[in-house]
């Protein structure tokens, strides 16, 4: 049986980042995916956005350490993953949510983060032919942006292999043993290996791993959809975020990509639980309608196709991050409720700082988003 000092369950966008950041400190890690690559699950339906401007100061942390990461890929690393640095922006209409987010951002601010409250004008001249009826302002993040999902996962594999990292593709775990409080070793229908730390990566299907040890992952999985446009001229920067329900949403959101395409998508209500990654007829219909009636010059773009994906949704929106009491070698990193492509790189770097290096300034984060926690409250722009 062959021994590492990580084994990471779930090749994809948190384990993947893990597996570099914990190999480049080198530590022996082995990847373990059901699938045949990686990236094949939920990476490859996320829509590419990355914002640090949160309502929490675990994932305000690990935001900004992403952002700072993936901005500097192809300095550092020389991988072009389609970063750009259009901006978050949350157009209000209606004044219960001017002053909710006007709240949110002192909040935010104290934070350090960049981000303002901005005019009507100021939205306009970001976002020419914006529907500027009952708009009374936003708040604006300019160092939010975007990336590839594609682009990123497999420039994090790239680097994880270059320092050592082993990936088994097509090998499911089956279950593990166990002696009193600690894991001894993974079996997979393929074989059994040992690790001094075990990681559970797995997001939507993270609830039947903990099954398999006796314990309950609150991890509930959602489905939601996207789609994307054929490629025009660019003609706005940001992310817009629109936070007003409608009949069967609540929030909805798009941006322009790096090639011009723009990236689309919406949060059903009452949410669809469950593993089902089929499109629906639904979808389209309704978000064009909102889409179009926010931004009218969106009104003659042709859709290339639309997908679903699952948001691995946990009671309070935050993710659970952190070793379980019961298995004092067992780390849960999952939960991330459909931002786990934001959350990813940042998280493997701090959680490899902690881990490996004993670094304990931000040590905070796994307090907060333990599985003990209360799950009581609630994130905000989830």
């Amino acid at each position: 049986m062959t021994n590492y000092d990580f084994i990471i369950i779930g090749a994809g966008s948190v384990g993947v980042p893990l597996s570099f950041y914990l190999a480049e400190k080198g530590m022996s890690v082995l990847v373990i995916e059901k699938l045949q690559s990686v990236g094949r699950g939920q990476n490859r339906a996320a829509i590419g956005g990355i914002r640090a401007t949160h309502s929490d100061p675990a994932k305000i942390t690990i935001c900004r350490h992403t952002i700072d990461i993936v901005s500097r890929m192809e300095q550092t690393y020389g991988y072009d993953v389609d970063w750009i640095s259009g901006g978050y922006l949350f157009p209000v209409y209606q004044e219960k949510d001017e002053v909710a987010l006007k709240k949110l951002l002192e909040f935010q601010k104290h934070f350090e983060l960049n981000i303002d409250w901005i005019n009507p004008a100021e939205i306009e001249a970001l976002v020419p032919g914006i529907n500027t009826e009952k708009l009374r302002g936003g708040t604006y993040s300019p160092e939010d942006g975007s990336a590839s999902p594609l682009k990123l996962i497999d420039a994090f594999y790239m680097l994880a292999q270059q320092q050592g990292a082993e990936f088994h593709f097509n090998e499911k775990v089956i279950g593990f043993e166990t002696n009193d409080t600690t894991i001894s070793a993974i079996k997979t229908d393929r074989g059994s290996y040992s690790a001094g730390i075990v990681i559970d990566a797995t997001g939507a299907h993270s609830r039947e791993i903990g099954a398999m040890l006796g314990l309950d992952v609150p991890v509930f999985p959602e489905s939601h959809e996207a789609g994307i446009t054929e490629p025009v001229k660019r003609f706005f920067e940001p992310m817009i975020v629109d936070i007003r329900p409608a009949p069967g949403s609540t929030n909805y959101y798009f941006y322009q990509n790096v090639e011009g395409q723009v990236v689309f998508c919406i949060t059903p209500e009452p949410g669809i639980p469950g593993l089902d990654c089929d499109n629906t007829s639904v979808f389209l219909p309704q978000i064009v309608s909102r889409m179009v009636a926010l931004y009218p010059r969106l009104r003659h773009l042709r859709v290339r196709r639309t997908w679903r994906g699952l948001y691995p949704m946990t009671p309070d929106g935050f993710p659970i991050v952190g070793f379980t009491r019961e298995y004092r070698n067992f780390l849960l990193a999952t939960g991330m409720c459909g931002q786990g492509f934001m959350i990813g790189p940042g998280l493997g770097e701090i959680l490899a700082g902690i881990i490996v290096d004993q670094n304990a300034t931000d040590s905070a984060i796994l307090k907060q988003l333990t599985l003990y926690r209360s799950f009581s409250d609630e994130e905000m722009l989830k």
